[in-house]
């Protein structure tokens, strides 16, 4: 389990998180609640009103219609106040929620892109996803409903409360004892709640997930017929949310009767008590009728509470999931102190260093993909890293480019400690192209100019040139504009190589790692990447995790893995004359080349 699903929050810590991070929903909040106070005031005083009406207006021998009329008109003026100061209440708590809405969606996604690939790697895609989408719209139907009902009907029941214990303190404590265990009883099914929509929410976004999964792998899943693989897992994932959803509506809609039932008790207590005392008591037929009417004032809002509880329980569970992500340390943490890169190229040295994945971890043995790995790189050297699957060699360069920290040893570039370093800085003079990159489905002209914003049309196009792919650019329809489609899926694997490459050489890294840069090329793209790496290559420090042999053999050196360890370190020439693990996958590479030519 991820760190960001390891979330113990309470309620209130969780709105107060949310609240510094969002500040614009507590902005203005108190004139806000003062127009809320204001319009449940002038809600009751329609009771008043009723009472004054049916003890002085209403004479056993005559009926005051001028003092009724008068009374009336003042009823409809405070209906217009009413009004009034809720519409302006709604107004403003509706503007400040979409506010913070807007603020945290930004800062959400712009969290989720500063954290850790450790993180990431832990952390299912559509999970994070639905942080971002599925969370923040369950907040916005919240902030729609739910939180206005909670601000206006809150304050009139604060409101109510008080003008009931004005009016007549005994009555007011048997409605306050009758309708006591409801709160008790709420605050138990809270719990429940809590607990059922955090897992609805959990589900929920492991469905996304599922989803996503089997749409990118619909090619994959085509290709073995197994149409009805997807279907099976999608429909037992639906199953699992469907009775997620289902039981948390069970919970919810057993508090609506319930209130119903405490709001006819408390109706029915007001009625006894209050007739049993008699006008002996100073309790008038119109106090008793408008003390009823507040009653129901006061019970109304627990009734319509019930109906937004499970609500509120759904979107303090979904913004629990989003601040414990915005509380998950983005990575790698960067120094207090930190030291600049020194201008040039750019040595490496690597100490000792050994690292496991956490998501590796989950029976708690941290099990290491690298052991003590030791390797000193000079300023400008290109080096092969070659290795079975498995051995480590995508994962040593990750921690090269600081994608993340070796849990034992150290990595210096530069001679300076990569903890050391400003992430910005890191970012500019070392770079790593991965092995499937990414691209948006845009131009090739947009796809470079992302990567270096202040670049010109004319430098992306003499980057292209330089790196020798002018010939390969003239082959598409639209050369520089032409259109890569989602993820590149309109070019070839090779092609979206090259893009990459060009990419990365527009940076002008002092540092660049490769990962599998010629994998499943075919052996025109292959020449053009080479002869691209050749001249990226002059000037930087190259690392180059290679796939294909031929490639190994064009590099300065070549170090070999297995199983997290360096086995071999040399030039090509004097590897492949000593016995030992790279002339065997040599040998191997020659005779496979050879059947396939035959």
């Amino acid at each position: 389990m991820s760190e960001i699903n390891n979330s113990n929050l309470g309620a209130m810590k969780v709105i107060s998180r949310s609240v510094d991070v969002a500040p614009s929903l507590k902005i203005g909040f108190g004139f806000t609640f003062f127009l809320a106070s204001c319009g449940a005031g002038a809600r009751v005083a329609v009771p008043v009103l009723l009472q004054l009406a049916i003890d002085n207006g209403l004479k056993a021998q005559e009926i005051r219609v001028g003092y009724v009329g008068m009374l009336a008109a003042i009823g409809a003026l405070v209906v217009v106040l009413t009004a009034w100061c809720q519409r302006m209440a709604v107004i403003r708590l509706g503007t400040r929620s979409e506010q913070a809405l807007l603020t945290l969606r930004v800062r959400l996604f712009e969290h989720i892109h500063r954290l850790s690939l450790a993180n990431h790697g832990d952390e299912k895609r559509g999970a994070l996803v639905s942080r971002v989408t599925s969370d923040i719209e369950v907040l916005q139907q919240f902030f729609g409903w739910g939180a206005l009902a909670i601000l206006l009907d809150g304050t009139l029941m604060i409101v109510v409360a008080a003008v009931m214990l004005a009016y007549d303190w005994q009555l007011s404590v048997v409605v306050f004892l009758i309708s006591a265990p409801l709160g008790f009883l709420l605050s138990k099914v809270q719990r429940r709640l809590v607990a059922a929509y955090s897992r609805t929410r959990e589900i929920n976004a492991d469905v996304l997930g599922l989803v996503s999964e089997m749409v990118a792998g619909a090619a994959t899943l085509h290709a073995y017929g197994v149409q009805d693989f997807p279907v099976k897992r999608i429909a037992q994932a639906f199953h699992r949310r469907t009775k997620a959803n289902v039981r948390a509506s069970l919970l919810g809609a057993f508090l609506f009767p319930l209130s119903e039932v405490f709001a006819v008790l408390s109706v029915c207590g007001v009625v006894a008590i209050g007739v049993a005392r008699g006008p002996a008591s100073g309790l008038t037929s119109g106090a008793l009728i408008g003390f009823i009417f507040l009653t129901y004032r006061f019970l109304e809002p627990i009734a319509e509470f019930t109906e937004i509880f499970d609500q509120t329980q759904s979107a303090v569970a979904s913004l629990r999931r989003v601040v414990s992500v915005l509380d998950t340390p983005t990575g790698p943490p960067e120094s207090s102190h930190p030291i600049q890169l020194p201008k040039g190229p750019l040595g490496i040295h690597i100490d000792a260093v050994s690292f496991a994945y956490r998501s590796r971890s989950e029976s708690g043995v941290h099990d290491n993909v690298l052991h003590d790995i030791n390797l000193v790189i000079p300023p400008g050297q290109t080096v092969a890293l070659i290795g079975r699957t498995g051995s480590g060699k995508t994962t040593l360069g990750r921690l090269v480019g600081r994608f993340a920290d070796p849990g034992v040893g150290s990595i210096c570039i530069g001679g300076i400690d990569l903890r050391d370093v400003l992430n910005s800085d890191l970012r500019s003079r070392v770079m790593m192209v991965p092995q499937e990159p990414f691209l948006f489905n845009e131009s090739i002209f947009y796809n470079l100019k992302f990567a270096a914003p202040s670049l010109d049309r004319q430098h992306c196009f003499d980057s292209l040139t330089e790196l020798g792919l002018l010939e390969w650019l003239e082959t598409l329809p639209q050369g520089i504009d032409t259109q890569v489609g989602e993820r590149g899926s309109w070019l070839s694997a090779g092609e979206r190589q090259l893009v990459a490459l060009a990419r990365a050489g527009l940076t002008n890294p002092d540092v660049l790692i490769l990962d599998e840069a010629t994998s499943s090329v075919d052996a025109v793209t292959e020449v053009r990447i080479g002869r691209a790496l050749d001249t990226l290559s002059t000037g930087r420090t190259l690392i180059t995790i290679a796939h294909r042999l031929a490639t190994a053999a064009r590099a300065d050196r070549i170090v070999v893995m297995e199983n997290g360890r360096i086995v071999q370190d040399g030039h090509h020439d004097l590897l492949v004359n000593v016995e030992g693990a790279y002339a065997q996958m040599f040998e191997a590479w020659v005779t496979a080349t050879s059947l396939g030519e035959s």
